[in-house]
């Protein structure tokens, strides 16, 4: 056994090396983006307002957003102890933008964790086992492609009454098509790879080999588009708020504060400003995420 002062001493070229892993290289390019990082903090900063605060004005302050006073209506941002104002209701307009945002983010998060879900489960059987089964799926994602989204999601807001479980299973339910295609694509090169054949070979089960050795080689693949699935899923919600069929008021969302609004541009300007703001670091603060796990995630970065 070498002692270890003879190793200190070993000339530079000589010290024994240590490899580090893939996820702690990824980690610590996350860590020095700095574009990243800040896009991770304002997501983790609205997420903990959004989603603790409710609790503590409803139980501790004992306020309901909801309230109405007319005599605050369309106050400005700093009047009567007011942080961004009154609605035309004279409603808190800052306490309406944390619990919309509760409902806005859940959305995201819920409905772009399931769409991922759906997308992988079916991907990754119709790239692995081919044939029938690759047949049946592909007719669903080709006949899902073909029709208008808008137009599904204007029928199941007609069926079922809009509101946030409601919405974030629709949603899912028809985002899943473009996660599944990607996981097909990458599934049919993978299967086909020496680690997967000599599994095989060796007897390994079919889940086995699609849960240990394909899913974690698309699994950075999987999480960039589910960030960026997340930002766009925000984008939907106010879209369906514009066009009246999200979720509806006096419940607060993002889009249904900015669709409001709309109506009184001139006397409530920042009724339109403070949404639409929210609503744009938001997505933005997503994409960034995205754009840094691919970088960081992509292994060609750290070849030599």
């Amino acid at each position: 056994m070498v002692e270890v002062s003879k190793i200190a001493n070993l000339p530079t070229d000589e010290q024994p090396r240590y490899s580090r892993s893939f996820v702690r290289d990824a980690i610590a390019y996350i860590l020095r983006d700095k574009l990243t990082m800040v896009g991770l903090s304002v997501l983790l900063l609205f997420s903990l307002v959004c989603f603790i605060s409710p609790f503590i004005i409803e139980n501790i302050l004992d306020i309901d957003v909801n309230d109405t006073n007319v005599v605050n209506r369309f106050k400005q941002p700093g009047q009567e102890g007011l942080i961004w104002g009154a609605d035309h209701l004279g409603r808190d307009q800052f306490l309406r933008l944390i619990y919309g945002g509760r409902i806005s983010l859940t959305i995201a998060y819920v409905a772009s964790v399931l769409t991922v879900v759906i997308g992988i489960t079916l991907g990754l059987s119709a790239g692995y086992y081919g044939k029938r089964v690759d047949d049946v799926i592909s007719w669903i994602i080709n006949t899902l492609s073909a029709i208008p989204p808008l137009f599904l999601l204007l029928i199941a807001s007609a069926i079922w009454e809009p509101s946030t479980e409601v919405l974030v299973v629709v949603l899912a339910a028809l985002g899943w098509v473009g996660t599944s295609r990607l996981v097909r694509g990458e599934v049919l090169s993978l299967k086909e790879r020496d680690y997967v054949l000599a599994a095989r070979a060796l007897g390994a089960s079919s889940p086995r080999i699609l849960i240990l050795h394909i899913l974690p080689n698309i699994f950075s693949i999987v999480m960039v588009t589910m960030t960026i699935i997340a930002g766009n899923l925000i984008l939907v919600e106010s879209g369906l708020s514009y066009l009246g069929v999200g979720i509806q008021p006096p419940t607060p969302t993002w889009g249904n504060m900015l669709t409001d609004s709309r109506n009184y541009f001139v006397s409530g300007l920042h009724l339109v400003v403070s949404p639409g703001i929210l609503i744009m670091i938001t997505v933005l603060c997503f994409y960034l995420v995205g754009d840094g796990l691919r970088d960081a995630l992509d292994p060609r970065r750290y070849q030599k």
